[in-house]
């Protein structure tokens, strides 16, 4: 049998590692600062709304201001995320750096007045606007530029995160549902891996999940001996999940029209967005689903996070819906921040709601819905059933691993597919349809998907 080398191809392909890594590490660790820096802003804006409640009633104010800020400065990056998934499609005039302050600022004033947002969608902005700036001082040929803007969003979800395998694959999948370019795998890793070692070097710690029944429970002894059982529990519990995100983004969607036809002026929108989520609180007589929710307010310990959903009895029957509601008029109306870390929550306290309503492992569901109701938002099933394997099995000890992977799997997937041709990026392009119709011609955006059954 003959053997075939090629010098000169793997010689080539060196060389093209090299010159991404040359390109790629400064650009991630340049962004991995930059999250670093709102990381901490962030922390201390949570935590001084903790300590301050009344900062809530100027939300409308501050919001107010935000919109103020993007008026005068911002409308050429009013767009966000998909503004970046764009110009990865078709390299244009390139994302503007002044988008890293903007969001940043945004971002932290909407959380230090309560507002109900996340963080990935100021990372992501963060990181193309930086990766595009990048391009243009290396004066890049547009198929450079393109790949450089997916390291941006790659570093920058992976160091907000800490999850760098993820950020590189989400990279990657989130810019066409139904398929995947493998042109940027490795410049993707690179950049995505220095953002998250910088962001750790500045000090800055992410919050750990555990699922006891991993280990407690023996749900699982060796593949393939699996619970059958528990496979339909997660099934069942994944359709919910795929359906929740269909709610959550064609709500925002549908309030962001609203909102626009209600006030013209979009300076004052977020005003009537801060008023509405003001009420809601009185109306509910929580701040539970205020900010990130990642942990409860130390003031009032028992209340309802992503945490305390992995445990029985921390999340109510309805807690998922009140954070899509709350985050749905946040995001809608105006107000900065990402979709994603919201989507936990949702996911999260929905999953502590099927666990209960199936008899199942609370934690076990609880992680589930995590990554599974994101992966429906954002059409990514394989980055978020990296990153369940990345946040949950860090550190596990544990001969089950490879047995919650399918749970994971199964969940992430079927969400996927129970979520539609919907996402919170319409600029996001099909490239194949999850099921074959007439009505879905590949290529087309979930935006003109939208509007042809509008």
């Amino acid at each position: 049998m003959p053997f075939r080398w090629n010098p000169r191809e793997h010689l080539a392909m060196g060389i093209y590692v090299l010159r991404w890594a040359i390109f790629a590490i400064p650009t991630g660790i340049i962004i991995g600062s930059a999250v670093a820096l709102f990381l901490w802003s962030l922390e201390v804006a949570t935590q001084t709304r903790f300590n301050y409640p009344w900062l809530l009633y100027l939300l409308p104010i501050a919001g107010i201001g935000i919109g103020l800020l993007y008026n005068l400065f911002g409308k050429s990056v009013e767009a966000g995320n998909n503004l970046i998934i764009d110009e990865i499609h078709e390299p244009g005039g390139g994302v503007p750096i002044r988008m890293t302050p903007l969001v940043l600022i945004g971002t932290v004033i909407t959380h230090l007045f309560g507002g109900s947002a996340g963080r990935e969608g100021t990372a992501i902005q963060m990181g193309g606007s930086i990766a595009s700036k990048v391009s243009q001082i290396l004066r890049m040929k547009e198929s450079d530029t393109r790949i450089l803007l997916m390291c941006g969003v790659a570093a920058g979800f992976g160091a907000v995160f800490g999850t760098p395998i993820t950020g590189a694959i989400f990279a990657l999948e989130v810019i066409t549902i139904g398929q995947m370019s493998y042109e940027a795998i490795i410049p993707c890793l690179i950049a995505s891996i220095a953002g998250n070692e910088c962001t750790q070097a500045w000090g800055i710690h992410h919050t750990q999940y555990h699922i006891g029944a991993l280990s407690g429970m023996k749900l699982v002894q060796n593949l393939p001996r699996i619970s059958w059982l528990l496979m339909g529990k997660v099934a069942i519990a994944a359709i919910a999940f795929g359906l929740a995100s269909v709610i959550f983004a064609e709500l925002t969607h549908g309030l962001h029209r609203i909102f626009k036809w209600l006030i013209p002026w979009p300076t004052l929108r977020p005003a009537l967005g801060g008023l509405i989520v003001i009420g809601l609180v009185f109306a509910l007589g929580t701040r539970d689903y205020l900010g990130l929710g990642v942990v409860a307010d130390p003031h009032h310990p028992t209340g309802i996070s992503i945490l305390s959903s992995f445990h029985d009895g921390g999340a109510n029957w309805f807690s998922w819906w009140w954070k899509i509601l709350f985050t749905a008029v946040t995001l809608s109306s105006g107000f900065k921040g990402g979709e994603v870390t919201p989507l936990f929550f949702i996911g999260a306290a929905l999953g502590n709601t099927m666990a209960r309503l199936l008899h199942a492992p609370i934690d076990l569901f609880a992680g589930l819905g995590f990554v599974a109701v994101f992966a429906g938002a954002t059409n990514t099933p394989l980055a978020c059933t990296i990153m369940g394997i990345e946040l949950f099995m860090n550190g596990q000890q544990n001969p089950l691993g490879s047995g919650f992977v399918i749970y994971l799997s199964i969940a992430c997937f079927l969400a996927y597919l129970f979520s539609g041709h919907t996402g919170i990026y319409l600029s996001q392009r099909i490239g194949t349809p999850k099921i074959s119709s007439p009505s879905l011609p590949a290529g087309a955006s979930l935006r003109s998907v939208r509007e042809m059954h509008e």
